[in-house]
């Protein structure tokens, strides 16, 4: 008996470190450490929430950050704040980014980038029945059709950038971009379609040796938080219910460290890490070591994904069951 388990952990062994070493040998695109350090960051989005924190921080870093948004008397406050917390000043424009001209202009105005934050979003949950359609409209255009127009923008600078070191192109999606939850329809199409466009941009960029970065927070303690729940269906707040949430500066710190890692993936906590292993697929993946994780804990935790499902619509049975 005792024979047979050391048989046993001895194949369990061979075939770990065999992976492993496989992996190692496949895994694409390899290994990079973007620095930030006097480089150029962009960051949309900038006036507050997650977007003033990423650019309090890559400030503190020593970057060079200009921050967009709409607003400019936020941004005015954005920049004092930066300043007053780093002692560096900060660039200011405001665009809004379904503007494709005005983005232009801004990023041109702006010089060349090394590190560009796609962070801009809008958040409006609703059913889609329901739902005006200026407001899905809205959404898309601001979350996904935007982000096309910063990156389109930027591209030409970011490949004549000066030094020529590792770029990066960051995109603040949200863990509702990585699984659909009710009430959450034209939401998660805006933030679904990012992955999409990050996956194939990562092969259109790699030979410039520009890093694509996809994050996945969680709710965010932003000022517009409260008021977006104000308008949450009951039934997505029951679902949501087992979701926690996170500050906005935590949430910057889990960014910046990712886009710094040239991490394609950037989840921002416990229930993110979980959920970017059962929603890899075909994303690219740089660490050998993820890839193992990836590989052997894909069975378990689509069980665990059909669990979540059976208690989601669970819910769903019930809470309809109660209106009839």
């Amino acid at each position: 008996m005792a024979d047979l388990s050391i048989t046993f952990f001895s194949l369990l062994l061979f075939f770990s470190l065999s992976l492993l070493v496989f992996l190692a040998f496949i895994v694409r695109p390899r290994p990079v450490k973007v620095p930030i350090k006097n480089r150029h960051v962009f960051i949309t989005g900038g006036s507050s929430g997650i977007g003033l924190a990423l650019a309090q921080q890559a400030a503190s870093e020593g970057a060079k950050v200009s921050i967009l948004a709409r607003n400019i008397g936020r941004l005015e406050d954005a920049k004092e704040s930066i300043r007053l917390s780093t002692g560096r000043d900060v660039a200011i424009f405001s665009a809004d980014v379904r503007d494709y001209e005005a983005v232009k202009k801004a990023v041109e105005e702006a010089g060349p980038i090394d590190v560009l934050v796609c962070n801009q979003g809008v958040f409006v949950p609703q059913e889609l029945e329901t739902q005006d359609i200026e407001e899905i409209k809205f959404m898309i255009d601001v979350n996904l059709t935007g982000t096309f127009h910063l990156i389109k923008a930027a591209l030409p600078g970011m490949k004549n950038r000066a030094d020529r070191g590792p770029g990066s192109i960051a995109i603040m999606s949200s863990q509702a971009g990585q699984v659909g939850i009710y009430g959450y329809t034209a939401y998660s199409a805006s933030k679904f379609g990012l992955k999409g466009l990050a996956e194939a941009l990562q092969q259109e960029v790699i030979g410039e040796n520009i890093h694509v970065s996809l994050i996945f927070p969680p709710d965010t303690e932003t000022p517009g938080f409260a008021e977006e729940n104000k308008r949450r269906p009951q039934l997505t707040s029951i679902l949501a219910a087992s979701s926690g949430s996170m500050k906005a500066d935590e949430v910057a710190k889990k960014a910046l460290n990712g886009l710094k890692s040239g991490n394609f993936i950037v989840p921002c906590n416990f229930e993110g890490f979980f959920l970017s292993i059962a929603t890899a697929g075909l994303s690219p993946q740089r660490s050998f070591l993820m890839a193992f994780i990836e590989v052997i804990a894909a069975g378990i935790l689509r069980v665990v994904g059909l669990c979540f499902q059976w208690n989601w619509y669970g819910s769903i049975d019930k809470f309809l069951g109660e209106r009839k």
